[in-house]
């Protein structure tokens, strides 16, 4: 039997970066998807049934900017561990995947790890350089937010 060959294109991009923040100040930050705008370039907004941060089980929507085309995720909390882990996976009709943060205390402050995992069947010219582009800026603007926060 012929089988279909599927071209999904899988990636991962990792971060990892140290914060001059507490870990519980850098946890509750990061998983209150309704401030994740605050930091991250493509994020244009969420809804969430509950503010602050969101438990397991937890579902939730947000709009993203995805090469300039405006793009609806649904996600779903697997791991939300205070104050050290927080993983959500995520569907739309572009992208499937998961968003997965590690935070580990450090002297005064928290090494904070983000793994974006993603997986699209879309021939998308630039995907991949673009969402590195992001990711390293949304990693930029969170570490200035929080150090902002912290003082």
């Amino acid at each position: 039997m012929g089988q279909r060959q599927s071209h999904l294109l899988q990636e991962q991009i990792r971060h990892e970066l140290y914060i001059q923040a507490s870990i519980d100040t850098v946890y509750y930050y990061v998983t209150q998807p309704d401030r994740w705008r605050e930091w991250h370039p493509s994020s244009l907004s969420t809804q969430t049934a509950l503010g602050g941060s969101m438990p397991a089980g937890q579902r939730f929507s947000e709009v993203m900017d995805l090469l300039g085309v405006q793009i609806p995720m649904n996600y779903r909390v697997l791991i939300a561990i205070f104050p050290k882990e927080f993983k959500s996976v995520f569907s739309s009709t572009a992208l499937d995947g998961s968003i997965h943060y590690q935070l580990s205390k450090q002297g005064n402050g928290t090494l904070f790890r983000r793994t974006l995992e993603y997986s699209t069947d879309l021939q998308l010219g630039g995907l991949r350089a673009r969402m590195e582009q992001v990711s390293t800026q949304a990693m930029g603007n969170l570490k200035q937010r929080l150090e902002q926060l912290a003082d």
